[in-house]
């Protein structure tokens, strides 16, 4: 039988955003169990290691399966600190929807947070459609497509193009990281993104403390619309990064542990 977790230590399931995988988060989940907490970086349906050809996935829910079947088999007694990146929050919301008794914190880092069943302003929601790929002739600047089935319909996967992944995604982040991450990006499913939009309302994640983690120097998720979208769903914390760039979890990693630990801390105070 699988011991209680101590009273000190927390569990956190991060989860990455479009083309990235579970290995994005690996300095964050280092620093977090050498300070005695558990780690776990899911690979989402197509992405990191999962098999799964992106092109073949169908939906949001299709995409966020291996997210669900983790939080599923969580003992009952057992909470987790959810944490997502970038377009990752969609996933992560839709999973706070599903398993509400499952999550005792969700952490937002430059990441979609847009409360289930709301309607979207028009200007964010054109800035999510560009950063999924969704609005081709805006978003064909940065983004290559595959169109799995055939031209007329909508692309099935996206993947940034090589010379824009440094300053959209990397812009303050080291050039190791940089490099790594060039090797290890793959295309992400486009209809996974489309759902991300049309979350049905949920009450139950309203239950579910909220944190916010802004990036100050973000070129992908500039900080003006990052401000707009946490007007519209405010949370009960916000923390800045002023260097960070669209990945947080590079550029400014011990920062963001030290934001995490002080998120958890506030659920056994």
């Amino acid at each position: 039988m699988r011991s209680k977790l101590k009273m000190s230590e927390h569990h956190f399931v991060f989860v990455h955003g479009a083309g990235h995988g579970g290995w994005c988060w690996y300095k964050l989940a280092n620093s977090l169990r050498e300070n005695g907490h558990k780690a776990t970086c899911i690979d989402l349906k197509g992405a990191g290691i999962n098999q799964t050809d992106p092109n073949t996935v169908t939906s949001l829910d299709d995409y966020d399966e291996p997210l669900y079947a983790f939080l599923s088999q969580l003992p009952i007694d057992q909470k987790v600190i959810l944490v997502s990146h970038s377009v990752g929050g969609g996933s992560m919301t839709a999973a706070m929807c599903l398993f509400p008794s499952k999550v005792s914190l969700a952490v937002y880092v430059a990441a979609a947070m847009v409360k289930p069943g709301a309607l979207i302003p028009d200007s964010l929601k054109n800035v999510m459609k560009i950063c999924s790929g969704l609005i081709e002739k805006e978003a064909e600047k940065i983004w290559d497509f595959t169109f799995g089935n055939g031209p007329q319909n909508i692309p099935t996967s996206i993947i940034m193009k090589p010379e824009y992944v440094r300053d959209k995604f990397y812009n303050e982040s080291p050039m190791e990281d940089y490099t790594l991450a060039t090797t290890l990006l793959r295309p992400a499913p486009v209809m996974a993104f489309v759902g991300i939009m049309g979350i049905p309302e949920a009450p139950e994640t309203e239950k579910i403390p909220r944190v916010y983690v802004k990036t100050g120097k973000d070129h992908m998720f500039q900080p003006h619309l990052q401000d707009l979208m946490l007007a519209l769903w405010p949370p009960s914390k916000t923390f800045i990064l002023q260097e960070s760039d669209h990945s947080a979890f590079f550029s400014q990693p011990q920062e963001l542990n030290q934001f995490l630990l002080q998120a958890a801390s506030s659920l056994s105070s």
